[in-house]
């Protein structure tokens, strides 16, 4: 009933949670309309999950843990149900009666109680956020930035992982980033970010991140991890700026030294978007066990020409294998329909989630 109105719902929550509760508006970046963005994708995804209560409560859980970052607490919950539901209440008109505001008022409550649960538990073992100074920074293509940071205290993550970042040029403005590389004796980590037109926080780290400037990040996210992978033959696919985390497994095969077969591909659209090539080519010639090949879509290079996932069916079959998918998401989308069609089971297919912007998106 009320999906057509689903931007106004957005902005009417919010309107009117800042009406009644101002002294949450200053937890807010000014700009709200990723946040407003944000809100519909998590309540969206609330309702997909509503039949598989598992994989529900681990999304939440996400949630809460996330929400740390942002200075919420269990406090600031009643409020925001409280807003949700009217302005749910609003747009839905006579078809919100008492059967479905109860139910509603039900689900919030259940999906409150395990943020809250989730966040104290995370708080108990590990900060909120960790400042993180910038050691190095190199340009890795047109409008691409490596950024190397290093955390103050102890980062735990796991490659394949992705952070979520706030600059100091734009207070409570937080994107997510793929860390490029695998945990490291040192304690930095390392990340790709094209430069976004409009996008505030992509540009302020491409073109003004340097040396000595200190960013936050939040916690690790993500479960694009090696430990979810039940095959030896692993299929890494990685169309643009999303090598980022295809970098990070193919370090942590070689850390491990476990016994993995590793078939990488690389897809851009043009030959000047297809980076860290040269890179991967190094490694290819250092470890036995990987082999690499690339492809571009909109642009006659010699090697292989056409899309990912066009290529992927050439080289198959991968039924076989743990398949790892990064890239803009109708690429990850369109290779994973045509893996699965072509007998990769579904479960051995790994990608994070397609409402969360890693790089290609602002």
């Amino acid at each position: 009933m009320v999906e057509p109105f689903a931007g106004e719902i957005t902005v009417y929550f919010y309107a009117i949670l800042f009406a009644r509760y101002p002294q949450v508006r200053s937890m807010f970046p000014q700009g709200m309309d990723a946040q407003r963005d944000r809100l519909l994708r998590a309540l969206l995804r609330i309702v997909d999950l509503v039949d598989d209560p598992g994989n529900l409560v681990r999304f939440c859980g996400h949630l809460g843990r996330d929400h740390r970052k942002f200075g919420t607490l269990a406090a600031h919950f009643p409020p925001v149900g409280e807003c949700l539901l009217a302005a749910l209440a609003r747009f839905a008109g006579p078809a919100w009666t008492p059967e479905i505001a109860a139910a509603w008022t039900k689900a919030y409550g259940t999906v409150a109680q395990v943020m809250i649960s989730a966040a104290e538990e995370d708080e108990a073992v590990r900060p909120a956020t960790w400042p993180a100074t910038v050691v190095h920074r190199v340009t890795r293509g047109p409008g691409i930035a490596e950024i190397t940071v290093r955390p103050h205290y102890p980062y735990a993550y796991a490659a394949g992982q992705y952070v979520s970042v706030e600059t100091p040029w734009w207070p409570r403005r937080w994107r997510y980033y793929s860390v490029a590389n695998a945990p490291r004796e040192d304690g930095t980590l390392t990340f790709h970010v094209r430069g976004v037109p409009g996008g505030s926080v992509s540009e302020a780290l491409v073109h003004r991140a340097a040396v000595g400037d200190v960013i936050r990040l939040g916690p690790p996210m993500g479960d694009m991890v090696l430990d979810a992978a039940h095959h030896d033959e692993l299929l890494l696919v990685a169309g643009g700026t999303g090598l980022a985390p295809i970098r990070a497994l193919v370090e942590e095969v070689a850390r491990r030294g476990e016994h993995h077969q590793v078939h990488l591909f690389l897809g851009a659209r043009t030959g000047a978007e297809l980076y860290g090539v040269d890179d991967m080519l190094r490694m290819a010639q250092r470890y036995h066990w990987l082999t690499i090949r690339a492809a571009v879509s909109h642009e006659y290079v010699p090697g292989l020409r056409g899309s990912l996932p066009e290529v992927l069916l050439e080289y198959g079959p991968w039924y076989q294998h743990d398949v790892y998918l990064s890239g803009p998401a109708q690429m990850v989308a369109s290779a994973k329909e045509a893996l699965t069609l072509n007998g990769t089971r579904p479960d051995c297919v790994h990608h994070d989630p397609f409402e969360t912007p890693v790089l290609f998106t602002p």
